[in-house]
């Protein structure tokens, strides 16, 4: 996505920067829609992806497979990871500290191509992320498109890659976090901010407003708390594989459970996806960084 004229500018507060990543995720999502005329016009489905769709973090599995095209190494990784822990323990909200983790999410593609990454991403989903996918979620996708609705991804990932996912789930399409390319080469920087919390909600109902969706007959499903603001804006919400927080607030609010994960797994996984699936992303993102601004 190629930048405005250079301006001056002023800081985006963290509502600005959620609008503009959401409009930027359901623009991009815009040509792949095009050409769909679905029975169900009104009606939509809406998965995040990451402990939803497929089990694990995708920005994981696919940094893992960067490191083994050497993109980076184990040292700077493990260096990232310590950085990342200390910020979220000790609670640092400086704010140039904040800005610096949001620029460098993607910063590890900076300076390669669009082209690049979505080659490598059809390896990588192949080689670690196909295996993962969650089969009942994956069933209720399907449910949704035999009725006749479209169903899009919604996740934090860069939107390369939840296109892939997409594509090969057969859905309709994905919004994801949007990197800025200037003629087919990424800068490093994001189109306002990572497609998380408020910018999912955000990035729906741009998508709704475009598509003349009707809200209230729309679902959404996601694993986490923190995706509340595209559960509570659909009138058919559903936790999948919940972290304690989410299930205990869904089963307040009367909404549909499905956990996909059994015995020990579900156990462990209610009691560390809080503490441990908001760190992986931000931690593999500035461990894939350093490589990146070598290129």
């Amino acid at each position: 996505m190629t930048p405005p004229p250079e301006k001056s500018r002023r800081p985006l507060n963290l509502q600005q920067r959620s609008t503009l990543a959401g409009e930027a995720a359901a623009a991009a999502a815009e040509v792949e829609t095009a050409l769909v005329t679905p029975a169900d016009a009104t009606s939509a489905a809406f998965f995040d992806v990451d402990n939803t769709v497929m089990q694990g973090a995708s920005i994981f599995h696919l940094a893992r497979g960067l490191h083994r095209r050497e993109f980076f190494t184990t040292r700077e990784i493990l260096g990232a990871a310590w950085k990342q822990a200390y910020f979220r323990i000790v609670g640092v909200e400086d704010p140039e500290h904040v800005a610096e983790a949001r620029n460098s999410a993607l910063s590890f593609i900076a300076g390669h191509t669009v082209a690049e990454l979505e080659e490598l991403g059809e390896e990588i989903f192949d080689e670690a992320m196909a295996h993962r996918i969650w089969p009942g979620t994956r069933a209720l996708a399907q449910m949704h498109l035999d009725q006749g609705q479209r169903v899009w991804l919604v996740t934090a990932a860069p939107i390369e890659i939840a296109q892939i996912i997409a594509r090969r789930l057969g859905l309709t399409g994905a919004m994801g976090t949007v990197a800025e390319h200037i003629d087919g080469t990424y800068t490093g920087r994001l189109v306002g901010d990572l497609l998380h919390g408020p910018a999912k909600g955000e990035a729906i109902k741009a998508l709704a407003a475009r598509e003349e969706l009707d809200l209230g007959a729309c679902s959404a499903y996601s694993d986490s708390f923190n995706d509340l603001p595209m559960l509570t804006i659909v009138g058919d919400p559903c936790a999948i594989n919940p972290d304690a927080k989410l299930r205990a607030y869904a089963r307040e609010q009367g909404w549909r459970v499905r956990d996909y994960r059994t015995g020990r797994k579900a156990a462990r996984a209610g009691l560390l996806v809080g503490a441990v699936a908001g760190a992986v992303s931000g931690t593999v993102a500035a461990g894939v960084a350093l490589r990146g601004r070598r290129h």
